[in-house]
């Protein structure tokens, strides 16, 4: 027997005689593990198909930026489904939004503040954070006063702001964005990055903090006389996170700035061009940055604040939650203006990185994110769901769009994988459900 009093490993450590025994002694989640296995599948994958250019540093860098927009609305989608609803809309919304932020720096706050004011950007982006917010809450209002299905509200939703989007602009491209805001999509160089050196200081900060969770936890159990996990597990995951996060940063550190615009960088910075040429590590993106924090902090919310254990209440039992003295109506209102808010953010790295507001913005993005939640563990019949799961499954999702990408698979069989993919993922929850039930 584990003592659950004192900071001793379990008596029986040295017997486990399986990988399913230490893999149930770490306490890591089975179907994590089965996503991080098919990530794994899907890059070697496509690293043998590619010739080698699938994980090459560049391709990595771009598959993180292009990821950023899915993994932010994904999070959001996680308590959407975990209170039991859906949101189809979050394709469209992002459009209008993104259409709104375009039109108000490009078009209408130049007349009022003038071209490259400061306030461009932060009078945009707080815009595009209110509207998107209000159009969530709209849609969360009929949806829990009115009593409409939630598939059938943002069902709508798609379809009126698709046309809302497309009737702001009469179908025209809005371009070009401001120059500061356009630095939430990664591109213009360093501009659009944090460096190198800033990256190794993210990547420190991180690994430290996954040394912090693993001790403070540790000692949370104690203090509380909860089971402990071996230490050798803690040290496992340890090893394991700490490595992984240096590792990437180290390669993706190994991507450097294109020479014509390491040129301009030099120039700017009065730096002598040597004759082997100039090696800048563009480091992580700004948008892989926004994603990283917004992960985080809806981490936060949905595993520390009373707001997101109602979310959870009232996706394991609706009745029970109510009888508890959870308002059920409002926190689902909540949940969709939350959703309209990380919509917004999505909306604005998406218009950053293209440099304009297309009438195709967003289109089909609904299918990813969703597809992201569902692989990444949350489940349609509601209750279940983690944050990181979805921004995993985004990347799962993200990469195996990019590979067939690179490979020069036809859209239309791109969309077939998608689908499939989608379905098994289903598939794979029911078998859970029903297996854990029995």
């Amino acid at each position: 027997m584990t003592d659950v009093a004192t900071d001793q490993p379990p008596q029986d450590v040295g017997s486990q005689r399986s990988i399913g025994d230490a893999i149930r002694s770490m306490e890591i989640d089975t179907r994590l593990l089965g996503m991080l296995a098919a990530l794994l599948v899907i890059w070697v994958g496509f690293q043998i198909w590619s010739g080698g250019t699938f994980l090459s540093q560049r391709n990595l860098w771009n598959l993180t930026v292009q990821t950023s927009a899915v993994a932010i609305m994904a999070t959001g989608m996680v308590l959407v489904i975990v209170s039991r609803n859906i949101d189809l809309s979050v394709g469209s919304m992002l459009a209008v939004v993104g259409m709104w932020m375009a039109l108000l720096q490009a078009e209408i706050l130049p007349d009022i503040i003038g071209f490259d004011s400061p306030w461009t950007w932060i009078i945009t982006l707080a815009a595009g954070l209110i509207f998107g917010a209000l159009i969530g809450a709209f849609q969360g209002a009929i949806i829990a006063y009115v009593g409409v299905p939630s598939f059938i509200v943002t069902l709508g939703g798609l379809l009126v702001w698709r046309g809302v989007a497309w009737a702001m602009a009469s179908g025209r491209t809005i371009a070009p964005m401001d120059n500061i805001f356009g630095r939430f999509g990664g591109g213009g160089g360093l501009d659009g990055t944090i460096g190198g050196g800033w990256s190794w200081i993210v990547g420190i900060i991180a690994s430290a903090g996954i040394v912090f969770l693993l001790i403070n936890g540790r000692r949370r159990r104690v203090r509380y006389g909860f089971k402990l996990r071996p230490k050798w597990a803690d040290y496992v995951i340890g090893v394991i996170g700490v490595g992984t996060i240096l590792g990437a940063v180290y390669y993706l550190n190994g991507y450097f700035l294109p020479e014509r615009l390491a040129i301009r960088e030099a120039e700017a910075r009065g730096i002598a061009w040597p004759a082997e040429g100039l090696n800048i590590s563009l480091g992580f993106a700004n948008p892989v940055l926004l994603a990283i924090v917004v992960a985080l902090v809806m981490t936060f919310i949905a595993t520390r604040l009373s707001f997101g254990r109602y979310i959870f209440a009232i996706g394991g039992n609706p009745e029970a939650a109510e009888l508890a003295g959870i308002k059920t109506k409002m926190t689902t209102v909540k949940t969709f203006a939350l959703m309209g808010v990380l919509v917004a953010i999505a909306a604005a790295v998406q218009i950053a990185r293209l440099d304009a507001a297309v009438s195709g913005l967003g289109q089909l993005t609904e299918l990813y994110v969703i597809a992201a939640a569902v692989i990444g563990g949350t489940s349609l019949a509601g209750g279940i769901g983690t944050i990181p799961g979805a921004v995993l499954g985004a990347l799962v999702m993200q990469s195996l769009q990019s590979g067939m990408v690179l490979v020069g698979v036809d859209a239309p069989l791109q969309d077939i994988a998608v689908g499939v993919v989608l379905v098994l993922a289903v598939a794979l929850d029911t078998f859970y459900r029903r297996r854990s039930a029995s």
